[in-house]
C-alpha cells in the first residue's frame, strides 16, 4: 500500500484528502504541523508528499529543503499561492510539481500517480545477488542468508545505487545529484552520515563483511568480496510467457 502525506493547516483540506485516497487504496498521513510533519518524516518512508506553503512556524518551502537532505520522495506542492515566484521557489526548494487551489481532486490524483511511477522508475526491477547477500530492488528488501535487514527509504536507494554499480566510484556530488536530485550546496556530512549507517547496517547483517569502501578524496564505491560475484537475477522466460499470456487476454 503506497504512503501519502499530506501536510497542510488546512483541516478541512486533510479531511477530505484523507477519505478520498484512503477509499483509493492509499495509506493516508496528514499533519497540520510542519514540526509535527517532519518529526514523521523522519522515522516514515513516503511515496509521495503534498505539502502546503503557507503554514505557521515553518513555511512549505523550508520543510521541502530539510526533508530533501534525507529522501528523493516526490514533492507535490499543493497551494493558494498561484504567482510565478512561488512557483519557481517551489521548485528550487526541492519539489517535483505544484498544482494551485482550488483544484480538482481527479487532477492530484494523476498527478500523485505520476510523480509515484517516475520516482520508481530511477531503480531497475530486478533482483541483485552477492553470495548470500540479496537485494530485491522490486520489494525493497535487503536479505544476507535469508535474514532480512531494515532500511529506509533513503538508505535503500543509495545502497541499491551502488550496487548497481560494483566497483565504480561515486564522489558526493554524483550521490547527491542522482539520488537526492539537489545540489549538494555544503551538507556533505549528511551524506557521510547515511552512508556510515548503511555500512553499520550492513556489516550487522552480513556476518562483519565489508561491502562499501571509501576511497579516499573521491566518494564510495560498492565492492562485494571476491568471492560474490555480482549476478542481477531478471524474470524467466517462462515467467515473461505467463505475463505476455496475461496481457493479451
Amino acid at each position: 500500500m503506497e504512503k501519502l502525506l499530506f501536510i497542510d493547516d488546512d483541516l478541512d483540506f486533510l479531511e477530505s484528502n484523507r477519505i478520498y485516497f484512503t477509499r483509493k487504496g492509499y495509506k493516508v498521513y496528514q499533519c497540520s504541523s510542519p514540526k509535527e510533519a517532519w518529526e514523521l518524516l523522519q522515522n516514515t518512508a513516503f511515496d509521495c508528499v503534498i505539502l502546503d506553503i503557507d503554514m505557521p512556524e515553518i513555511d512549505g518551502f523550508s520543510l521541502c529543503r530539510h526533508f530533501r537532505e534525507q529522501s528523493r520522495a516526490p514533492v507535490i506542492f499543493l497551494s493558494g499561492f498561484s504567482d510565478t515566484e512561488s512557483r519557481i521557489q517551489s521548485f528550487q526548494s526541492g519539489g517535483d510539481d505544484f498544482l494551485a487551489k482550488p483544484y480538482d481532486i481527479l487532477e492530484l490524483e494523476y498527478r500523485i500517480r505520476a510523480r509515484i511511477r517516475r520516482s520508481e522508475s530511477v531503480f531497475y526491477n530486478d533482483v541483485l545477488t552477492f553470495g548470500p547477500l540479496v537485494i530485491d530492488m522490486d520489494r525493497r528488501i535487503v536479505s544476507y542468508n535469508g535474514k532480512e535487514e531494515y532500511f529506509s527509504a533513503l538508505q535503500f536507494d543509495i545502497l541499491s545505487f551502488l550496487a548497481q554499480n560494483p566497483g565504480k566510484v561515486f564522489s558526493y556530488e554524483q550521490l547527491y545529484d542522482r539520488i537526492w536530485k539537489t545540489p549538494i550546496v555544503g551538507s556533505r556530512h549528511n551524506l557521510q552520515v547515511t552512508v556510515s549507517t548503511i555500512r553499520h547496517k550492513l556489516t550487522a547483517l552480513c556476518n562483519e563483511k565489508q561491502y562499501i569502501k571509501t576511497v579516499s578524496r573521491k566518494g564510495y564505491c560498492f565492492s562485494p568480496p571476491k568471492d560474490q560475484d555480482f549476478s542481477p537475477s531478471f524474470p524467466s522466460e517462462q515467467e515473461n510467457q505467463k505475463d505476455s499470456s496475461h496481457h493479451t487476454n
